[in-house]
């Protein structure tokens, strides 16, 4: 039976603040000084796979860390709207730093589990930017379970292509355990948790094998949760990275727009030509598309609302699908000079297609729409 989608959000919400504009801006000049295409291969080349101090700026200057952690646990009290402008900029230039994993994929599942104490001892670090964090195991079950031993819980088995997970200070991965499936957290320890760097098509956005060896783990949040939560984090993460992607689509954009207009063939810009205003102007359509569909999945996620699978499907849908386009063309219309390794056209087009299967892949999210309207007959 077909499903009637009837969205319930203020118009509004759809549109930035004054506040979230001057955020933009003020993240886009620093970003823009401290994140260019040299400094970004620098970073993604070193060991951490970014730069510590820029780290410590973004969450100490700006407070990029601490947006949508609530001020009883070291935030400000903002919104997913609010950190969703502050990937927007990260993503325009490939920001190699943790941002997704730690303050949406872990802090948001913290958040998610409301389990207080697990909140007030790890959120006020991810907020400051003194601890890093990501999630194993979310998309793809791990195989990984808990058991009782040493005075408390065991970790067992291993979750691969985790997100930072090779430097983050903390893990949260769901394990099963006698009474079913629960999240724990995990501190990752030399003798106890063996983590090794798995090779990426993206080098800016760091994954690794994560093998637990009768680790210590945490419980976090009540038996039972782990399903409700993990699922919820992982459309969280979908309209954050949908966000990533138009910041990533606009300077894509921004660059061809540019250089077809200033190369000159047959004695006029290459942009005056009608194929290449054709293309131009199909991919611009794409991203418009793609930035409407983010604003709504990102206003869905700030106001909880029901409608957040819809929103986070169709927008990993749209985004994702203008992104490999935008970075397609970005690459084919800068001609000879796209092509190679010293233009940054290629550390897009990597990161479209690295991020393409991160959270579920394009024809994942068509079929889990299909079932969530009830163009199937089956569910999501």
């Amino acid at each position: 039976m077909l499903r009637t989608f009837q969205p319930d959000l203020d118009p509004a919400s759809l549109s930035e603040t004054p506040e979230q504009r001057q955020l933009s801006d003020v993240l886009a000049g620093f970003l823009a000084e401290a994140c260019g295409p040299e400094e970004l291969r620098k970073q993604s080349a070193g060991p951490r796979g970014y730069d510590p101090a820029v780290w410590a700026r973004l969450a100490g200057e700006i407070g990029v860390h601490g947006l949508a952690v609530p001020e009883e646990y070291g935030g400000a009290g903002g919104t997913f709207a609010e950190l969703a402008v502050a990937l927007r900029e990260s993503g325009r230039v490939l920001y190699s730093g943790p941002l997704l994993p730690t303050v949406v994929l872990a802090g948001q599942a913290l958040l998610l589990s409301g389990d207080r104490r697990a909140c007030a001892r790890w959120l006020p670090g991810t907020a400051d930017g003194t601890l890093t964090a990501t999630a194993a195991g979310f998309l793809h079950p791990a195989g990984v379970t808990a058991g009782h031993g040493g005075g408390g819980w065991r970790l067992r088995g291993a979750a691969d292509f985790v997100p930072g997970g090779a430097e983050a200070d903390l893990v949260l991965v769901p394990a099963r355990t006698p009474g079913g499936v629960r999240l724990f957290a995990c501190e990752p320890a030399p003798g106890t948790c063996a983590r090794t760097p798995r090779r990426a098509l993206d080098g800016t956005r760091r994954q690794a094998l994560v093998e637990f060896r009768d680790a210590p783990g945490e419980p976090v949040g009540e038996e039972g949760r782990a399903a409700a939560v993990v699922a919820e984090v992982l459309d969280l993460c979908r309209a954050a990275l949908a966000a990533e992607h138009v910041g990533g689509i606009a300077h894509a954009l921004d660059e061809t727009l540019a250089y077809v207009t200033q190369r000159h063939q047959f004695g006029r810009p290459i942009g005056s030509f009608q194929a290449v205003k054709h293309r131009l102007a199909d991919l611009l359509v794409a991203a418009e598309a793609a930035r409407s569909a983010a604003a709504y999945a990102t206003a869905c996620a700030a106001s909880a609302a029901p409608e957040l699978p819809v929103a986070a499907s169709a927008a990993a849908v749209a985004c994702g699908t203008a992104y490999r386009r935008a970075t397609a063309e970005y690459v084919q219309l800068h001609g000879g000079i796209g092509f190679t390794w010293e233009h940054p056209a290629h550390l897009y087009l990597r990161r479209a297609r690295g991020d393409e299967a991160l959270f579920g892949t394009a024809d994942a999210h068509r079929a889990r729409l299909a079932g969530l309207l009830g163009l199937t007959g089956r569910p999501a």
